[in-house]
């Protein structure tokens, strides 16, 4: 079948959607085309992830991720509340592990003044109130109290019932073959689409697709596994809202933390490992000999060369594969939380973490790629689920060829 259409949208994720969503909102007469290569949403990162808002309190203020995260936080809860969609704002705390970590407190703090992010700095009788179970090394912590959960997945599937009514087409089992950008013309194994102006918004394949429009050459995927636990309810261990460690700033992960579900249930996680397939989720899941030894290569190359401190990246994260590393992690947030207080979790995510192949280094912020016909969003990770709507307007009205 032949489509034509002014805008298409290869990945049908939160950043894809919200995409679709914000063209519609600028252009709506437009027709839009949503590519997905999977039969339904929610198959990788959106719908693998935390379900946490984050509040933007990590982020340098001249980066992308501060223009969007607080803003973008903000929106994505009134959408919830708009559409009643399960929401709750628990808020959460952030504690340092070593002594060291103290400064970065005043850091951390410091970004959520500029990022206009609600903070404060509380000491260890008040974290007790807020959370009896927790432990600062140093006395100090920081609680962002507008820190919410959300269900991913029930998010993506009213966007997507939202943009159908809308006019907007969402094909799925639809994976890119063939791209002409001159010709502006895009090939699925059954279909052909002619548009006016390509998204790629494709998440751990952002790279290729990209390549495939000349763009982005100097960037490759490098997919870090997010594993978790659950914290068992015979634990007795009371978590009130989501405890998270202060962050080696460094890379571009968070550490092991609690998250507390819509449920109630407690999630523990995820790791940071280096993971040998893109969607690599489990043993020898989608493994490929080609792709599998260009991994193992950047990452033996990334911890010779030590860049942002790999090499204690990898000694902190391989551990977390036993079961006692990682309760021994969680446990400088809970003294009190056991290895056998956690049972196995069939959660796990994969990060479509960006490496730059000239610098040698992970990306920290998100990459706009403008090309020929085309706009590419790399790096779309964590904040991109919270900052999706913020995001997708900020990408648009950077873009000046459509």
């Amino acid at each position: 079948m032949s489509y034509s259409c002014d805008f298409v949208i290869i990945g049908a994720g939160i950043v894809g959607l919200a995409l679709a969503r914000e063209l519609k909102h600028c252009y709506p007469h437009s027709k839009i085309i949503v590519l997905e290569k999977e039969s339904s949403l929610g198959r990788h990162a959106s719908g693998r992830n935390s379900g946490v808002l984050h509040s933007g309190i990590y982020y340098p203020a001249n980066s992308i991720k501060a223009k969007v995260c607080a803003q973008g936080a903000k929106e994505m809860a009134q959408y919830c509340h708009q559409r009643h969609l399960p929401i709750a704002q628990i808020g959460k705390v952030i504690l340092p592990i070593t002594p060291a970590d103290d400064s970065q407190l005043d850091l951390l703090y410091d970004r959520a003044q500029s990022n206009g992010v609600r903070a404060e700095i509380i000491d260890q009788q008040q974290l007790k109130t807020l959370e009896p179970l927790a432990y600062t090394i140093t006395g100090r912590a920081i609680y962002c109290p507008d820190t919410s959960v959300i269900d991913p997945k029930a998010i993506l599937n009213d966007l997507a019932a939202q943009l159908e009514q809308q006019g907007v087409k969402i094909l799925f089992n639809q994976k890119f073959t063939q791209l002409d950008l001159e010709e502006k013309c895009l090939k699925t194994p059954t279909e052909t689409l002619y548009f006016g102006h390509l998204f790629n918004s494709a998440g751990l394949y952002a790279d290729q697709v990209a390549r495939a429009c000349n763009i982005g050459k100097r960037y490759t995927i490098m997919p870090f596994k997010g594993l978790y636990y659950t914290l068992a309810a015979s634990s007795g261990l009371e978590i009130n809202r989501n405890i998270y460690p202060v962050p080696n700033l460094q890379v571009p992960f968070l550490g092991i933390h609690f998250t507390k579900k819509l449920n109630g249930e407690i999630s523990l996680g995820p790791t940071a490992i280096p993971a040998l397939g893109r969607e690599n989720y489990s043993a020898w899941e989608k493994l490929s000999l080609t792709e599998t030894t260009k991994m193992i290569w950047q990452i033996s190359q990334q911890y010779i060369h030590n860049k942002q401190g790999f090499r204690r990246l990898i000694h902190q994260e391989t551990p977390h594969l036993l079961k006692p590393y990682f309760a021994k992690a969680a446990q400088k947030l809970v003294r009190s939380l056991k290895p056998e207080h956690l049972q196995p979790s069939h959660h796990v995510g994969i990060r479509a973490q960006l490496f730059d192949q000239k610098k040698q280094e992970l990306v920290m912020d998100f990459i706009i790629e403008q090309g020929k016909n085309s706009t590419h969003i790399l790096n779309a990770v964590s904040p991109a689920f919270t900052s999706a709507f913020s995001f997708a307007r900020l990408v648009l009205n950077q873009n000046v060829n459509i």
